[in-house]
């Protein structure tokens, strides 16, 4: 675990980083898309290798050696038994969102989900017609013994729902609050959805990045047989392994008849994974374990300095509840006075992104990429702390 170096900055400046790109010539230090810092696993660079030096990249189908990858990968991870059939290959997770909109919903169908979420949550209905409905998720304050914590309202839930509802999206776990979900929240997010009639998207991209050794990951499609026959997974080693710009995601479809309106969904829009992507899928989840649990060890360091340091260093910035997942943090800024909260960081050196952009109020909240070397946080920290002083 310890022979993995995460701490060595790579120059990503003048690169094909769109994440880099955004500030081109510009002094500020990038930490708002959802794409790390660090190089990817050695088992994955080393595929890719052999890859290219086979020489010739045709169309790409998997092999039964990735897809026994995932299968095994599943089921050592979360005792969840899948079938290589349920599995439908895409070149990337915002894609299954669309595509799932379009399959199980007309125009004028409403999606629900829980807001503040991962934009396209939002997007994705509206980008074929479809309409989205967000609920405000409820912050609990004396959650998690005071800590605070993101709870579901229920009510407001339940009376969302109109005979136009057709789908819901799930985020879990959960981007951007970081929200690991409990098998009881689960289950009473499935029966909504059986009682409710509505197909049940879970956007699990995240979910091998728990940071809380305690609190396992436990797939929707788990819960019971009846909830897994309307349940559309999607998954990806894109976010844990850094490996998002290879285009590799994949859907699990247990229903036979949901999953092949998901296939017509995408006939003739949808690319298809290259071979490069389907490489480095099969060594993250056949070889990389090793590397993922390096990671996590580093990027839960990385959280315990910036819980420890930033509401420090800068009275008024309220983190509001337990970071128990993803390399994310969502960060209540409304009390720092600041009219424009991104642009302000922006001319100080800090790049982040708008709690606006994923459903909250203007001005109220931001969100940071901590999946980057420690000299990266601690120079953010000090150019933070410098913008308001």
């Amino acid at each position: 675990m310890n022979s993995f170096d995460f701490d060595t900055v790579l120059e990503r400046r003048a690169t094909d980083s769109q994440k880099w790109q955004k500030y081109a010539d510009r002094d500020v230090l990038p930490l708002w898309v959802a794409d790390m810092d660090f190089k990817s696993a050695p088992a994955i660079i080393a595929a890719l290798h052999a890859r290219v030096e086979h020489g010739i990249f045709g169309y790409a189908r998997p092999v039964k050696s990735t897809i026994d990858a995932i299968v095994t990968a599943m089921a050592q991870r979360y005792e969840w038994t899948i079938d290589p059939s349920w599995i439908v290959w895409l070149p990337g997770l915002v894609v299954g969102l669309n595509v799932t909109a379009q399959a199980f919903a007309e125009p004028g169908d409403e999606v629900l989900t829980l807001s503040p979420v991962y934009a396209p949550f939002m997007s994705a209905p509206k980008n074929s017609a479809r309409v989205s409905i967000s609920v405000p998720f409820a912050l609990n304050p004396s959650a998690n013994a005071g800590r605070g914590g993101w709870e579901i309202d229920w009510a407001a839930l339940e009376a969302a729902v109109t005979p136009r509802t057709k789908l819901f999206y799930l985020c879990n776990p959960h981007n951007p609050l970081a929200r690991v979900w409990r098998r009881d929240e689960l289950k009473q997010l499935g029966e909504f959805c059986v009682r409710h009639n509505l197909v049940l998207c879970s956007d699990e991209i995240h979910c091998d990045l728990i940071l809380e050794p305690t609190l396992p990951h436990i797939p929707t499609a788990t819960l019971s047989p009846e909830i897994a026959a309307r349940t559309i997974t999607l998954m990806a080693p894109s976010k844990t392994y850094n490996v998002p710009g290879l285009g590799a995601s994949f859907a699990i479809i247990p229903d036979a008849m949901r999953r092949a309106r998901f296939i017509r969904a995408t006939a003739g829009i949808v690319a298809e994974v290259t071979s490069l992507g389907f490489a480095a899928c099969e060594a993250a989840y056949r070889e990389a374990e090793p590397w993922r649990q390096g990671l996590l060890a580093y990027l839960r360091a990385n959280r315990d300095y910036l819980l420890a340091t930033l509401p420090r260093e800068i009275p008024g910035l309220v983190i509001e509840a337990p970071v128990e997942a993803t390399y994310l943090l969502w960060m209540n800024v409304s009390a720092l006075g600041l009219p424009n909260p991104v642009a302000h960081f922006e001319q100080n050196g800090v790049g982040l992104s708008d709690g606006a952009m994923f459903g909250a109020k203007k001005g109220t909240h931001l969100r940071l990429n901590f999946g980057c070397p420690r000299a990266i946080l601690t120079e953010t920290v000090r150019r933070m702390k410098a913008a308001l002083a």
